[in-house]
């Protein structure tokens, strides 16, 4: 069901997992909802899928222009995509949601954050510092933000945090370095981030589909 908030989208039986999965900037969490049917569940899964909608703020890189935006991005590069205020906000929007799953007697352990690009970052951001351990966390076509406050910012209750990490070869919107270099520093920080690449623009392709299929499956295993 749709809502002014989010896209809730129920399985057949009573849920006893959620994915949380934020849409990138501009869109809205209409986006990636044609997916779901395509991810080959099991028919019988029990599996909630949240899209919430980012709220309609000013991004100085469009002009100033209002559109829906987790944070603002001032430019492409690294330091114009730090908006630490805006990201915050974003992840307690997140962390409420976790509540609300937790209310509805979901645990964390059966709860997987996801996002593609901004919606990424604010996932990475949120799951990293979250302070019970969630069942996975999926990071599309993104990258770490805020990595120098990572250290202080992160939660050692999700230090085993399974990461899956995915991005296209041709990503000219978030280049590929933005992404292994996150990699590359959460490895530092001793994660154990899965990597997988395609040859893509920013966006999703079938074969993309198909491998997060297969590790919902297996971090949301039907009871």
């Amino acid at each position: 069901m749709s809502t002014e908030d989010a896209v809730v989208l129920e399985p057949t039986g009573q849920a006893d997992a959620a994915v949380i999965w934020m849409h990138g900037l501009g869109a809205d969490g209409n986006d990636f909802v044609p997916i779901v049917p395509m991810l080959g569940l099991p028919s019988d899964h029990r599996v909630r899928f949240i899209f919430p909608h980012a709220p309609v703020r000013p991004v100085t890189l469009n002009g100033g222009m209002p559109m829906r935006a987790w944070y603002d991005i001032k430019s492409l590069t690294v330091e114009g995509r730090e908006d630490a205020e805006g990201i915050a906000e974003s992840a307690r929007r997140v962390d409420g949601l976790i509540a609300e799953q937790r209310d509805a007697g979901i645990d964390t352990g059966r709860i997987v954050i996801a996002g593609f690009s901004q919606g990424g970052a604010v996932a990475l951001h949120t799951a990293l510092a979250y302070p019970l351990p969630l069942a996975g966390l999926l990071a599309l076509s993104t990258y770490l933000p805020l990595q120098d406050r990572l250290d202080t910012h992160r939660h050692a209750a999700n230090q085993a945090l399974p990461i899956l990490m995915m991005h296209g070869d041709f990503d000219a919107v978030v280049v590929p370095e933005f992404g292994t270099r996150s990699r590359d520093r959460l490895q530092a920080a001793g994660y154990a981030v899965e990597w997988k690449h395609y040859p893509m623009e920013h966006q999703v392709c079938p074969q993309q589909i198909t491998d997060i299929g297969r590790w919902l499956i297996e971090r949301l295993p039907s009871a």
